[in-house]
């Protein structure tokens, strides 16, 4: 598949020149590629915005996943913890009955 401007050779590129110029005039031309220039700009800024935001939340997603985590595991040492300490007692209550 060819790139989007691959057409574009050395004619072809003339040929646009002069067509712009004979619809816009020469002395439009300038202002023509400011504004241009500037949308460029404006669009790259609000891509990498986009991006920045993108990031930040699959940042953010992967934060509470990690944090989600911590507590399941100290939720399990509590529990793991509380479960010996039953089986201790349990132990000691047999060891006491014989």
């Amino acid at each position: 598949m060819l790139p989007p401007l691959a057409f574009l050779n050395g004619e072809t590129a003339m040929i646009i020149l002069i067509v712009v110029v004979l619809l816009f005039g020469g002395s439009k031309l300038p202002e023509l590629a400011r504004g241009m220039g500037k949308a460029k700009k404006e669009f790259k800024k609000a891509s990498e915005e986009v991006d920045d935001e993108i990031r930040n939340a699959v940042n953010e997603d992967e934060q509470r996943k990690t944090r989600l985590k911590a507590i399941e595991e100290e939720e399990r040492a509590r529990i793991r913890a509380k479960l010996e300490e039953e089986e201790r007692a349990k132990r000691a209550q047999d060891g006491k009955q014989n």
